[in-house]
Protein backbone atom coordinates (compact mmCIF):
# COMPACT_ATOMS: atom_id res chain seq x y z
CA UNK A 1 0.00 0.00 0.00
CA UNK A 2 2.55 2.49 0.79
CA UNK A 3 4.22 1.52 -2.36
CA UNK A 4 1.58 2.61 -4.56
CA UNK A 5 1.01 5.74 -2.71
CA UNK A 6 4.63 6.89 -3.10
CA UNK A 7 4.19 5.99 -7.26
CA UNK A 8 1.36 8.29 -7.35
CA UNK A 9 3.03 10.87 -5.89
CA UNK A 10 5.99 10.56 -8.09
CA UNK A 11 3.49 10.72 -10.96
CA UNK A 12 1.49 13.53 -9.85
CA UNK A 13 4.75 15.82 -9.05
CA UNK A 14 5.85 14.72 -12.50
CA UNK A 15 2.67 16.18 -13.89
CA UNK A 16 2.90 19.25 -12.63
CA UNK A 17 6.66 19.48 -13.10
CA UNK A 18 5.90 18.98 -16.55
CA UNK A 19 3.10 20.93 -16.79
CA UNK A 20 4.92 24.07 -15.61
CA UNK A 21 8.00 23.35 -18.15
CA UNK A 22 5.54 23.00 -21.10
CA UNK A 23 3.80 26.46 -20.41
CA UNK A 24 7.05 28.44 -19.64
CA UNK A 25 8.03 27.61 -22.86
CA UNK A 26 5.20 28.23 -24.58
CA UNK A 27 5.44 32.06 -23.11
CA UNK A 28 9.20 32.02 -24.23
CA UNK A 29 8.19 31.18 -27.83
CA UNK A 30 5.11 33.41 -28.04
CA UNK A 31 7.49 36.72 -26.64
CA UNK A 32 10.14 35.26 -29.50
CA UNK A 33 7.06 36.04 -32.21
CA UNK A 34 6.30 32.18 -32.55
CA UNK A 35 2.47 32.47 -32.32
CA UNK A 36 -0.39 30.21 -32.76
CA UNK A 37 0.34 26.67 -32.96
CA UNK A 38 4.10 27.17 -33.18
CA UNK A 39 4.53 28.65 -29.70
CA UNK A 40 2.75 24.96 -28.70
CA UNK A 41 4.84 22.72 -30.91
CA UNK A 42 7.95 24.17 -29.59
CA UNK A 43 7.44 22.93 -25.26
CA UNK A 44 6.23 19.37 -27.12
CA UNK A 45 9.77 19.54 -29.19
CA UNK A 46 11.70 19.88 -25.89
CA UNK A 47 9.85 17.65 -24.07
CA UNK A 48 10.70 14.96 -26.77
CA UNK A 49 14.15 15.80 -26.91
CA UNK A 50 15.02 15.46 -23.48
CA UNK A 51 13.04 12.20 -22.68
CA UNK A 52 14.60 10.84 -26.15
CA UNK A 53 17.47 11.03 -24.95
CA UNK A 54 16.79 9.82 -21.14
CA UNK A 55 15.77 6.84 -22.72
CA UNK A 56 18.39 6.69 -24.84
CA UNK A 57 20.79 6.52 -21.74
CA UNK A 58 18.35 3.99 -19.32
CA UNK A 59 19.04 1.49 -22.65
CA UNK A 60 22.19 2.09 -24.35
CA UNK A 61 24.51 3.07 -21.11
CA UNK A 62 26.51 5.84 -20.92
CA UNK A 63 27.23 7.74 -24.17
CA UNK A 64 28.66 10.74 -25.15
CA UNK A 65 25.67 11.75 -27.72
CA UNK A 66 23.57 10.95 -25.39
CA UNK A 67 24.38 12.96 -22.59
CA UNK A 68 25.17 16.01 -25.06
CA UNK A 69 21.41 15.92 -26.86
CA UNK A 70 20.45 15.90 -23.12
CA UNK A 71 21.86 18.70 -21.88
CA UNK A 72 20.99 20.73 -24.89
CA UNK A 73 17.25 20.00 -24.03
CA UNK A 74 17.74 20.62 -20.20
CA UNK A 75 19.27 23.82 -20.89
CA UNK A 76 16.24 24.82 -23.02
CA UNK A 77 14.04 23.56 -20.63
CA UNK A 78 15.40 25.05 -17.50
CA UNK A 79 16.51 28.42 -19.43
CA UNK A 80 12.95 28.90 -20.12
CA UNK A 81 11.83 28.13 -16.95
CA UNK A 82 14.39 31.15 -15.65
CA UNK A 83 13.62 33.60 -18.25
CA UNK A 84 9.98 33.68 -17.60
CA UNK A 85 10.60 34.67 -14.28
CA UNK A 86 11.30 38.18 -14.70
CA UNK A 87 14.90 37.95 -15.89
CA UNK A 88 14.59 38.92 -19.16
CA UNK A 89 11.97 41.88 -20.39
CA UNK A 90 9.32 39.35 -22.93
CA UNK A 91 8.02 42.86 -24.06
CA UNK A 92 11.08 43.18 -25.69
CA UNK A 93 13.17 40.31 -25.54
CA UNK A 94 16.67 40.09 -26.98
CA UNK A 95 17.84 39.49 -30.36
CA UNK A 96 19.79 36.11 -29.67
CA UNK A 97 16.53 34.80 -27.89
CA UNK A 98 14.93 35.20 -31.12
CA UNK A 99 17.54 33.94 -33.30
CA UNK A 100 17.91 30.76 -30.53
CA UNK A 101 14.46 30.31 -30.62
CA UNK A 102 14.22 30.24 -34.81
CA UNK A 103 16.65 28.04 -34.75
CA UNK A 104 15.69 25.11 -32.23
CA UNK A 105 13.58 23.23 -35.07
CA UNK A 106 16.64 22.74 -36.83
CA UNK A 107 18.82 21.65 -33.83
CA UNK A 108 16.04 19.41 -32.32
CA UNK A 109 15.87 17.50 -35.91
CA UNK A 110 19.51 16.82 -35.82
CA UNK A 111 19.41 15.36 -32.18
CA UNK A 112 16.41 13.48 -32.68
CA UNK A 113 17.44 11.98 -35.83
CA UNK A 114 21.17 11.25 -34.20
CA UNK A 115 19.60 9.60 -31.06
CA UNK A 116 17.15 7.40 -33.26
CA UNK A 117 19.84 6.17 -35.93
CA UNK A 118 22.85 5.88 -33.99
CA UNK A 119 24.11 2.61 -32.40
CA UNK A 120 24.91 2.28 -29.08
CA UNK A 121 28.14 1.23 -29.09
CA UNK A 122 30.26 3.14 -26.61
CA UNK A 123 28.47 1.09 -24.01
CA UNK A 124 28.96 -2.59 -25.42
CA UNK A 125 31.75 -4.60 -24.76
CA UNK A 126 33.62 -6.70 -26.99
CA UNK A 127 32.67 -10.62 -26.93
CA UNK A 128 35.22 -12.91 -25.03
CA UNK A 129 36.53 -15.39 -27.66
CA UNK A 130 35.31 -18.30 -27.34
CA UNK A 131 37.58 -21.38 -25.56
CA UNK A 132 39.85 -23.24 -28.03
CA UNK A 133 38.35 -26.66 -28.73
CA UNK A 134 40.61 -28.71 -26.87
CA UNK A 135 43.41 -30.93 -29.67
CA UNK A 136 42.02 -34.80 -29.75
CA UNK A 137 45.15 -37.02 -28.17
CA UNK A 138 47.25 -38.61 -30.21
CA UNK A 139 45.47 -42.13 -31.00
CA UNK A 140 47.85 -44.76 -30.17
CA UNK A 141 48.52 -48.41 -32.25
CA UNK A 142 47.05 -50.94 -30.97
CA UNK A 143 49.18 -53.47 -29.14
CA UNK A 144 49.99 -56.69 -30.80
CA UNK A 145 47.91 -59.29 -29.32
CA UNK A 146 50.48 -61.75 -27.25
CA UNK A 147 50.60 -65.12 -29.65
CA UNK A 148 49.95 -68.25 -27.33
CA UNK A 149 52.73 -69.33 -26.04
CA UNK A 150 54.14 -73.00 -28.02
CA UNK A 151 53.33 -76.31 -26.41
CA UNK A 152 56.68 -77.40 -24.27
CA UNK A 153 57.58 -80.91 -26.27
CA UNK A 154 57.29 -83.84 -24.39
CA UNK A 155 60.18 -86.02 -24.08
CA UNK A 156 59.58 -89.36 -25.23
CA UNK A 157 62.28 -91.84 -22.63
CA UNK A 158 64.34 -93.31 -25.61
CA UNK A 159 64.09 -97.37 -25.93
CA UNK A 160 66.25 -99.46 -23.53
CA UNK A 161 69.70 -100.17 -25.87
CA UNK A 162 68.95 -98.01 -28.37
CA UNK A 163 71.92 -95.61 -29.12
CA UNK A 164 71.24 -92.22 -27.48
CA UNK A 165 71.24 -89.56 -30.46
CA UNK A 166 73.94 -86.62 -30.27
CA UNK A 167 72.41 -83.17 -28.82
CA UNK A 168 73.28 -79.93 -30.89
CA UNK A 169 74.82 -77.38 -29.25
CA UNK A 170 73.47 -74.06 -28.52
CA UNK A 171 74.52 -71.60 -30.54
CA UNK A 172 76.39 -68.90 -28.79
CA UNK A 173 73.91 -65.77 -28.07
CA UNK A 174 74.56 -62.68 -29.86
CA UNK A 175 75.62 -59.77 -27.92
CA UNK A 176 73.41 -57.37 -26.81
CA UNK A 177 74.18 -53.44 -26.10
CA UNK A 178 72.55 -52.31 -22.72
CA UNK A 179 70.83 -49.38 -23.90
CA UNK A 180 69.06 -51.85 -26.08
CA UNK A 181 68.47 -53.97 -22.91
CA UNK A 182 67.06 -50.63 -21.09
CA UNK A 183 64.83 -49.89 -23.43
CA UNK A 184 63.35 -53.74 -23.44
CA UNK A 185 63.16 -53.44 -19.73
CA UNK A 186 60.96 -50.28 -20.25
CA UNK A 187 58.68 -52.00 -22.73
CA UNK A 188 58.26 -54.73 -20.50
CA UNK A 189 57.38 -53.05 -17.41
CA UNK A 190 55.12 -50.86 -19.74
CA UNK A 191 53.68 -54.18 -21.01
CA UNK A 192 53.38 -55.62 -17.57
CA UNK A 193 51.38 -52.54 -16.31
CA UNK A 194 49.14 -52.42 -18.72
CA UNK A 195 48.26 -56.06 -19.12
CA UNK A 196 48.93 -57.74 -15.89
CA UNK A 197 51.02 -60.34 -17.07
CA UNK A 198 54.75 -60.70 -18.77
CA UNK A 199 55.64 -59.68 -21.51
CA UNK A 200 56.69 -63.08 -24.02
CA UNK A 201 59.33 -63.34 -26.24
CA UNK A 202 57.09 -62.89 -29.33
CA UNK A 203 55.49 -59.33 -28.48
CA UNK A 204 59.16 -58.16 -27.07
CA UNK A 205 60.50 -59.22 -30.56
CA UNK A 206 57.67 -57.09 -32.50
CA UNK A 207 57.73 -54.26 -29.78
CA UNK A 208 60.95 -53.86 -30.67
CA UNK A 209 61.37 -54.87 -33.93
CA UNK A 210 64.36 -57.14 -33.62
CA UNK A 211 65.65 -60.44 -35.02
CA UNK A 212 64.55 -63.78 -33.08
CA UNK A 213 67.65 -64.23 -31.93
CA UNK A 214 67.91 -61.20 -30.32
CA UNK A 215 64.60 -60.88 -29.22
CA UNK A 216 65.44 -64.27 -27.06
CA UNK A 217 68.99 -62.80 -25.94
CA UNK A 218 67.23 -59.55 -24.71
CA UNK A 219 64.51 -61.87 -22.75
CA UNK A 220 66.82 -64.07 -21.45
CA UNK A 221 68.29 -60.72 -19.81
CA UNK A 222 65.02 -59.60 -18.62
CA UNK A 223 64.61 -62.32 -16.39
Amino acid sequence: MTRSIRLDAVLVQAVIAGALSFAHLNDLAAAAGQDGWKAWAYPISVDLLLVAAWRRLRSGGPSRLAWCWFLIALVASLGANVATAGFLDLQHPPSWLRFGIAGWPALAFLGGTLLAHSPAVEATMPDRPAPAAPEPAPSRAPEPAPSATAPEPVEIPAAEGAPALPTAEPASAPPVPAALVDHARKVADDHQARTGSRIDTDTLRARLGVPPQLADAIAAQLT
